[in-house]
Order: C-alpha cells, then sequence, then structure tokens
C-alpha cells in the first residue's frame, strides 16, 4: 500500500525534521526500540508498522525519492492513485480525527463510487466504518458533515454522519475533503480510479471550508423517511 523506504531514510527522514527516535516512536504508537530496529534493519518490519512511519514522516512535510532519496517536500502535496491510495487517505483522515479530533467535511461525495474504489471494494469501507465507530465512542468531539446530491438516500455513515442535500442544479460530481489543515481534492475521472490530491495549507482549508459552510446553510435537510415509504 505504501511506498517502500528504507531504514536508512527514516533515519535521514528524522534528521531533516529534527525529530529523536522518541518524537518518531510517539507520533506512530511503536515504541522506541522498534524504531532503531527498523533504521538499523536488524528486523523486518511489518506492512502496517511502515504505513505508520510513512505517514506521520509524510504529514510533517517528508518525501521520499526512490529507496534512497529524502528531502523536505516544496509545496506539502500529496498525490495519491488507484485502491491503495484511497486507502492510504482514509488512514490519513483517520489518524487525523483519532489524534485531534474535530469535523470532516464533504462536499460531491457519491458513497457507491468510495466504496467503490476502495482497495478491497466494500470489505475496506466496512472496516473504515467499524474504526471510526470505535473512535466515536471514545472521544465525543469527532463528526462528519456531508453534502449529497438531492434525492440521494444511500448513506452508509453512522450516527456520527450528518448529511444534507444539495440541489441538483448546484451539484458538482467534483468531491472536496477539508479536515484540520487539509484540503483533499477527488476526482473519479482519472486512471488509475481515483486520483487524491492533498494539500496540507491551513489557507486551502479554511477558505474551502468557508465554502463548505456556505452551500450547508443553503442545503436542503434530508427528510426523515423516503417518499412512498411508510
Amino acid at each position: 500500500m505504501y511506498p517502500m523506504i528504507t531504514g536508512r531514510q527514516i533515519r535521514a527522514a528524522r534528521s531533516l525534521l529534527d525529530w529523536s527516535a522518541e518524537v518518531l516512536a510517539e507520533k506512530t504508537g511503536l515504541t522506541r526500540v522498534t524504531i532503531s530496529k527498523i533504521e538499523n534493519s536488524s528486523v523486518q518490519p511489518h506492512e502496517n508498522s511502515l504505513g505508520k512511519i510513512f505517514r506521520a514522516l509524510s504529514e510533517n512535510g517528508i518525501e521520499f525519492i526512490g529507496t534512497v532519496g529524502v528531502r523536505l517536500k516544496s509545496y506539502h502535496v500529496e498525490v495519491l492513485e488507484g485502491g491503495a491510495g484511497f486507502n492510504a487517505f482514509y488512514d490519513f483522515l483517520y489518524d487525523h480525527l483519532n489524534e485531534n479530533g474535530g469535523t470532516a467535511y464533504a462536499s460531491g461525495m457519491d458513497e457507491t463510487l468510495f466504496a467503490k474504489y476502495r482497495l478491497n471494494g466494500e470489505p475496506d469501507a466496512i472496516m473504515h466504518r467499524k474504526r471510526m465507530g470505535e473512535l466515536v465512542k471514545r472521544r465525543n468531539d469527532v463528526h462528519v458533515k456531508i453534502l449529497v446530491k438531492e434525492g440521494v438516500f444511500n448513506f452508509t455513515g453512522p450516527a456520527y454522519t450528518e448529511y444534507r442535500w444539495q440541489p441538483a442544479k448546484n451539484y458538482s460530481d467534483a468531491t472536496f475533503y477539508v479536515y484540520g489543515d487539509t484540503l483533499a481534492l477527488i476526482s473519479f475521472a482519472h486512471e488509475p480510479t481515483p486520483l487524491i490530491i492533498m494539500i496540507k495549507s491551513a489557507g486551502f482549508a479554511d477558505a474551502y471550508r468557508r465554502l463548505f459552510d456556505v452551500a450547508w446553510a443553503n442545503a436542503m435537510i434530508v427528510p426523515a423517511k423516503r417518499p412512498g415509504h411508510a
């Protein structure tokens, strides 16, 4: 799922960020001993452990070049593609909410496409909903607001998710997500599908959050019952 990174790259990335092994351990939930063993190549790390290390360093401005290089990102932009990239995006989102709480905002979302293009389809989508459900039980400051097209009822989000309808004439299939200081633009008209461009910028995130708030205020409350249903 994640690029193959080496212990030498991890050690170099820490140096660029002026992080000790203890700091990286705290950011990833791993132990300092585990970090040291991975950096020294004395153990074969689990993919899950490498994924945590990759996300922690990437979110803080590190770019890995092949299996030998490392540098600070110029614009702090992350480009993800395909099912593996989509899963990585949800990992970034979950990790942020798990650590910081807050509200995630999504506009132009088609949940059938979101389930279809996960790496393993619906099973991964179910797994994400399960861990989110467990997260909101641990903290009461996690919320999700989603704008969908008028008339849509195929909601999959649990109780912590609030939906509203955008009028069909104002609806766009271009999807964006905003959480914390991150803006994610998602396209399903790209090969491999989808394309996710993640921009870590407080300015961009705040601008799109304001646009979302205006659209949300003018959106329609979803009826409690579908037309024609008792």
